[in-house]
């Protein structure tokens, strides 16, 4: 194995702070979102789903696309259907299939909690940033993912409609 490639001053000035920002994060962008009664992962599942065809997929796939694990997303998805959000049953093909829909009162939730969200995350990140800062983070945040995560849905593409409804 050798000797650990210890960082570099310039290394450990870029590291610690996007270290906190990934441990801060998650939690600030989720306040805005429990006057809605969700979670950062459900809002993101309700976003996937409602780009769905019959905004309906199976739950292997929303957990692709939702970067959870099928165990988290499943469990995510018990809670949403106990609330009427989403609405899950084995696909009529394949039995060993659980399919998940976002029911209608699910999309009326996700539409009232967009633009709360939306403004939480233009606050936090782009506010603070120049369009120049805001395209090298687009940039550089992708350069990391292809390197850990290359068949993540935004490398590979597969994330491009996965945009909130607008009302």
């Amino acid at each position: 194995m050798g000797e650990p490639r210890w960082l570099s001053n310039d290394e450990q000035a870029a590291w610690r702070p996007l270290a906190e920002l990934v441990l801060v994060l998650p939690s600030h962008l989720e306040e805005s979102l429990r006057a809605y009664g969700l979670t950062f992962f459900e809002y993101t599942q309700l976003v996937v789903l409602s780009h769905a065809a019959d905004q309906t997929m199976p739950m292997t796939e929303l957990a692709h696309l939702a970067n959870g694990s099928l165990s988290r997303t499943s469990h995510s998805s018990r809670r949403l259907e106990q609330r009427g959000l989403v609405a899950r049953q084995q696909c009529p093909d394949d039995g060993r299939v659980t399919l998940v829909t976002l029911t209608d009162e699910g999309y009326q939730q996700l539409a009232k909690a967009a633009p709360s969200h939306v403004e939480s995350v233009r606050r936090a990140i782009f506010d603070t940033l120049t369009p120049q800062q805001t395209k090298q983070l687009g940039q550089l945040a992708t350069a990391i993912l292809e390197h850990i995560a290359p068949n993540s849905p935004w490398v590979t593409g597969t994330n491009a409609a996965l945009q909130p409804p607008t009302s």
